[in-house]
């Protein structure tokens, strides 16, 4: 029998489904589920669960031991601003504070990836189940960008390369090669439809993973809602980076594109010009 998978769970329906996955592969799902941020219904998708606070990593730790688990997954985000202002750190959890040259959230979650380590559990890629749904090189929906829109995803992907190396956001939206709005803590779907108010309909939207993008916590991800904002701001073209993007529901955010008219294009990483 393979050993119980540990998911470290946060909000939003990537914790459902790395538990799918994994429960279809045959393990047992032992979930800590974060108690300000995950849904109650995960439950139902596990093996068993415990609820933690958001600064009890000592009690993650414990829970996880306790099960016999040495491998696990974070899934789910956390919101931003719960992180620094929300948190009432546990001692092991100071211990990382402690450790930490820079205070924001990928050092963080980097610090508590680490201390997981010393305690003989270790942090897994969160797309390690999820190889089907990942964006994938080319076209994904049935609708192709436009030679126009191509030039803007080549333009945008220059663009989101600079933001991205400086460990910003990870999205920007073009419009006629200007760069119309660049990702900062509101997320991709906010920063689609600030775009939308500043320049109109006819956007394209492009997303890239950091350079050194920590996949162990920290995937790009685009959901149905992300097409719903596009729709709302009347973008018309989604370009993600094939490999690195998970697409939650692969199939419900590419029969929402389609249904939407919207292009989704993915961006072979080795492709500096975007296709």
């Amino acid at each position: 029998m393979s050993h119980p998978l540990g998911l470290i769970a946060g909000n939003g329906r990537f914790p459902f489904l790395v538990a799918e996955a994994a429960r279809r592969s045959g393990r047992r799902v032992v979930a800590v589920a974060v108690e300000e941020e995950a849904a109650p219904e995960l439950a139902a998708s596990v093996d068993e669960i415990h609820w933690v606070g958001l600064g009890q990593l000592g009690r993650c730790i414990e829970v996880l031991k306790s099960a016999g688990v040495s491998e696990a997954v974070m899934a789910g985000q956390v919101q931003h601003r719960r992180i620094f202002s929300g948190i009432v750190p546990d001692l092991k959890l100071a211990g990382v504070l402690l450790r930490l040259a820079v205070k924001n959230t990928d050092s963080l979650i980097g610090g508590v990836a680490d201390a997981l380590g010393r305690e003989g559990i270790r942090l897994l890629p969160s797309t390690t189940l999820l190889a089907d749904q990942m964006a994938s090189a080319g076209a994904m929906s049935r609708r192709r960008p436009t030679a126009a829109e191509r030039r803007d995803i080549a333009y945008g992907v220059k663009v989101a390369r600079a933001l991205a190396a400086l460990d910003l956001g990870q999205t920007v939206v073009i419009k006629d090669r200007a760069a119309v709005a660049l990702e900062a803590m509101e997320g991709t779907d906010e920063v689609i439809r600030r775009a939308g108010r500043l320049a109109g309909p006819g956007t394209t939207v492009v997303k890239l993973a950091k350079p050194r993008q920590d996949m162990r916590f920290d995937v790009p991800v685009v959901g149905a809602r992300t097409v719903d904002a596009m729709r709302e701001a009347g973008a018309r073209t989604l370009a993600l980076e094939a490999g690195r993007t998970l697409l939650l529901d692969h199939t419900a955010v590419l029969a929402a594109a389609d249904e939407a008219g919207v292009a989704v294009w993915g961006i072979d990483p080795g492709d500096g010009e975007g296709g």
